[in-house]
């Protein structure tokens, strides 16, 4: 995961509160303290973002769900248990891919995070040197994994006129996890 800056607190205050000990952008109830969570939401599907420019924006954007963004899903926000994990196919994506992997299996992330799979989205049209293909086989070894193409539309901000196959499929897979966590 990445290391982002973190602001140093308010003089007077405890790291990440208020004055008040309410957590930032956590509505408080009428006359008591911040609302808050000690699990994640059993709701919805999150995309956790392994490096910037991973693709989970604009698989959010497309399929719905939470942009979590380069961080494990918050209990306090009510932000989804249910979470796949975005990369690109260079040498760097699938690393990052794998930092965020072994550390799930190290137990570092919030309890009840339910990992659906990883999302490999391409970084170049075209095929794959050996070594990534060895990567992804890898991961593939750990968890569900599934490729997007290139999808060049996308690289300036325009909707696709056709969805790639490989989208729609991720898109079922993603509407199914959703709707069997909803049910009794």
């Amino acid at each position: 995961m990445s290391r982002g800056s973190v602001a140093p607190p308010r003089p007077g205050s405890a790291a990440g509160t208020t004055q008040l000990g309410e957590l930032p952008g956590v509505p408080a109830y009428a006359g008591g303290s911040a609302w808050r969570r000690d699990s994640l939401s059993a709701d919805g599907i999150g995309w956790i973002g392994a490096h910037g420019g991973a693709g989970a924006s604009t698989l959010t954007r497309l399929l719905g769900g939470t942009d979590i963004g380069c961080r494990w899903p918050d209990p306090a926000l009510a932000e989804p248990a249910q979470v796949m994990v975005t990369g690109r196919t260079n040498l760097d994506g699938l690393r990052a891919v794998s930092r965020v992997l072994n550390a799930m299996r190290e137990g570092r992330h919030p309890a009840d995070l339910r990992l659906v799979g990883v999302v490999l989205i391409a970084d170049l049209p075209g095929w794959l040197p050996p070594p990534l293909l060895a990567r992804i086989r890898l991961l593939r070894s750990i968890s569900p994994v599934y490729r997007l193409p290139w999808i060049p539309q996308l690289r300036v901000g325009a909707e696709p006129k056709q969805l790639p196959r490989q989208l729609s499929r991720l898109s079922a897979v993603v509407d199914r996890h959703v709707r069997s966590r909803r049910q009794p």
